[in-house]
């Protein structure tokens, strides 16, 4: 006798309680929890060129103001703080969709706010 592990009829007869659970609907939440944030910030290994290009990108589309000489997020003066200010702005303007950090591979989204001091973060909750 073989033992024939079958991931559709688990499923099958999991879904069935999930939407017991969830109140008869499943909404995708890109891995949050509901309410919880979803910040875009720069990729840690991207490169000073990458960084260059999506504040040019991001900046085309968004007010750039805060990373500009007496905005809140001016300091510190690094490279990758003013790119993930404004590769967050972006993301958050387009609908916090995952596709909306992608920057080329060189953004990623995290669940911790990356606030830092007079320079807040925007998002949105679920």
């Amino acid at each position: 006798m073989t033992n024939s592990f079958r991931p559709r009829s688990v499923l099958g007869f999991l879904l069935p309680i999930l939407l017991i659970f969830s109140g008869g609907t499943l909404r995708p939440v890109n891995g949050q929890a509901p309410g919880q944030g979803a910040w875009c910030i720069s990729q840690p290994s991207a490169s000073e060129q990458a960084l260059m290009e999506n504040i040019n990108f991001a900046c085309k589309v968004v007010d750039c103001s805060t990373i500009q000489p007496g905005g809140l997020c001016y300091y510190p003066i690094n490279l990758a703080n003013h790119a993930s200010v404004v590769m967050n702005l972006y993301f958050q303007k387009q609908g916090r969709h995952f596709w909306n950090c992608d920057f080329n591979n060189s953004g990623i989204i995290v669940v911790t706010d990356p606030s830092d001091g007079d320079c807040k973060y925007e998002y949105a909750k679920y």
